[in-house]
């Protein structure tokens, strides 16, 4: 792996991604946790792909923001970038998560 390198998927906001907050919202939405799953996927698979055969990594850390709703049948896109390799075993991601134009939610994902 070496840092730059870059993965994008699409999804659609639909079943286990959903909530209404316990009822509080009139219609579903991506869920946070949904979206951190996404992101988290996305940064897994981009490792995945780079590691040598046999090779896996766990997520340890997830910091972001969910600043904008995407409702259900939406289609989105999550975006990671690997930004640095720490100890030559840490990988640290920029994540993102967009419904077109629309930054719905943004961080880092770490995983070893």
């Amino acid at each position: 792996m070496r840092v730059g390198d870059e993965r994008t998927d699409e999804f659609t906001v639909a079943d286990r991604l959903l909530t209404d907050v316990g009822g509080t919202l009139p219609h579903k939405v991506l869920s946070t946790p949904g979206m951190i799953a996404m992101m988290e996927r996305n940064a897994a698979r981009l490792a995945l792909e780079r590691l040598s055969e046999g090779k896996v990594t766990v997520g340890f850390e997830v910091c972001v923001k969910h600043v904008a709703a995407a409702g259900e049948g939406a289609r989105c896109t999550v975006h990671a970038r690997l930004r640095e390799i720490v100890d030559e075993r840490k990988l640290r991601f920029d994540v993102e998560v967009r419904e077109g134009e629309r930054t719905l939610g943004v961080g880092t994902h770490e995983r070893r």
